[in-house]
């Protein structure tokens, strides 16, 4: 026994028993699962965590119901992804096929719950343009929510077009006037129009549609769309809203000469906590050329000193309409409630 007495003295080895127990966990391998086999498909619907992949090859489309493989965690898919899928792939009733990697995207369009949330909510992913949908009345439109969106579109790289629903009611004259600077392309419709001018400007492109309810968007949609089948709803006469009628985002297909679709749930607000300003202005290459040469810090905001933009107006290199409609939009996405 040792002098401090007991067992306290005894120095034990590990062959004992008495050393650091082993760590419980499975042999490693080096075999991976083989997805050599895997289809590629586009996500075109997601609903409860199923996903619903059309998949084109040598037999023929087809839509696929899916989950999400594990490996994939907490790495969502949306509508727009490309992904590879194995499995039961024949799309056959009650069959599933399993995501296992979600190809690299081109474009995201984002937005976050409000602008102090931190969170970035991916919206759909691969497009090229997004339309936002606006009635001109009925209910009226609001201009901060449109510049809020085009401020989106504008940080995802995607081109915006401005459709405004409801002409009949209302003339659409002043509204495309605040996005004649920003190069915008707008385009007026009213119920049983003839829609060929817009189905030229989405022929060939994914296009996602936005606007808040009650605009008219699924009813556009159906019109383009024959049975598509999109809920339509109606607007509150006392808040002047309309009720949330699509509750997912789905990509439809456009009849020839083609080109998608992907309608989307009406928004209410739009928050662009993600946003930066260089991504903002990276979408105009002639502000792009001109911001070098502000102070540094300059939010190029209509309170900036010595901002490079007013002086590019007092020289003649900038007029002061684009510069004015810039900045309003920089406003709406800088002031959450701002409204106009």
């Amino acid at each position: 026994m040792s002098g401090r007495g007991g067992r306290l003295g005894v120095r034990h080895d590990e062959s004992e028993g008495f050393g650091r127990p082993a760590r419980r966990t499975r042999p490693r391998t080096k075999d991976r699962p083989d997805y050599s086999g895997a289809e590629t498909g586009f996500v075109v619907a997601v609903d409860r965590g199923r996903f619903t992949v059309l998949i084109e090859d040598a037999a023929g489309p087809r839509t696929v119901q899916c989950t999400k493989a594990r490996q994939l965690g907490r790495k969502g898919v949306i509508v727009g992804d490309l992904v590879r899928v194995v499995g039961d792939t024949s799309g056959a009733e009650g069959t599933l096929g399993r995501i296992v990697e979600v190809l690299e995207r081109r474009t995201v369009l984002r937005r976050t719950a409000d602008d102090d949330d931190p969170y970035e909510r991916p919206v759909v992913a691969n497009a090229d343009q997004l339309a936002i949908v606006t009635a001109l009345a009925d209910p009226p439109p609001r201009p901060g929510m449109i510049d809020r969106i085009l401020v989106a579109a504008y940080d995802a790289g995607l081109h915006p077009l401005l459709i405004l629903t409801k002409a009949d009611l209302a003339s659409p004259d002043d509204l495309a006037a605040l996005y004649r600077a920003l190069d915008v392309t707008v385009l007026a419709t009213a119920p049983g129009a003839d829609l060929a001018e817009l189905r030229g400007l989405l022929a060939g492109h994914r296009t996602v549609f936005v606007g808040h309810s009650g605009v008219g968007k699924s009813t556009l949609v159906n019109a383009l769309i024959p049975g598509a089948r999109r809920a339509t709803g109606e607007v509150n006469e006392t808040t002047g809203r309309g009720r949330h009628t699509s509750t997912s985002a789905v990509a439809l297909p456009l009849p020839e000469p083609g080109g998608w679709v992907i309608d989307t749930p009406g928004v209410r607000s739009f928050g662009l906590s993600h946003v930066t300003t260089d991504s903002i202005i990276a979408a105009f290459p002639d502000l792009a050329a001109i911001v070098p040469d502000c102070p540094r810090g300059c939010r190029h905001d209509s309170s900036a000193v010595e901002c490079a933009l007013d002086a590019a107006v007092a020289e003649g290199r900038l007029t002061a309409e684009r510069l004015e409609s810039f900045r309003r939009m920089e406003k709406a996405w800088m002031t959450p409630d701002y409204e106009r």
